[in-house]
């Protein structure tokens, strides 16, 4: 073989010599594994309650989150630096979220406020897989799906009963 073309081979065996034992592999494709599912549990309930942000979006954050932290694990990282790449995926993560609230003309109509934080806890489950935290994912995936389930029937059992007549309305706030 020529030279320079066993140059260029060993350049990329050596590029993809990141992942060198079975162990490696297997830690590499469980954690991202483990945040694409938890992602896609969440984005399922989203998608669910017909919002935009579902299943794929979901995933596809998490397993980013998951895998900015599991690739600074492996290049050996040091816990101060492995903490700026997580405040840089909170930031990042935050500007996406920024991009799916919608502010309408009154003060109280706001959309989208429930979904970016969701997004928001789905880059943080991503995080916590990525790291190796497989049970603290879950457990804040599981946390996430009560409340996303739980909290809205509670809030809507302690409403107040729409009136009977017209005449029962409260006054309408005056506009300038």
């Amino acid at each position: 073989m020529n030279p320079w073309w066993q140059q260029v081979g060993n350049t990329i065996v050596a590029e993809f010599s990141d992942l060198t034992d079975p162990t490696q592999v297997t830690r590499a494709v469980l954690r991202l594994l483990v945040a694409a599912l938890l992602g896609g549990l969440l984005g399922w309930e989203r998608e669910h309650q017909g919002k935009a942000a579902g299943v794929r979006t979901h995933m596809l954050v998490a397993m980013g989150a998951a895998l900015f932290v599991l690739v600074s694990q492996q290049a050996g990282m040091a816990a101060d630096d492995l903490s700026r790449v997580i405040q840089g995926i909170t930031a990042g993560v935050g500007f996406l979220c920024a991009g799916t609230i919608l502010k309408g003309d009154r003060l109280d109509d706001v959309k989208g406020l429930t979904t970016a934080a969701g997004l928001w806890l789905t880059a943080a489950v991503g995080v916590a897989a990525g790291m190796g935290r497989e049970s603290t994912a879950v457990l804040g995936t599981v946390l996430a799906l009560g409340v996303l389930a739980v909290v809205p029937l509670v809030v809507r059992s302690g409403e107040k009963p729409a009136p009977l007549l017209a005449a029962d309305e409260p006054p309408s706030p005056k506009r300038r």
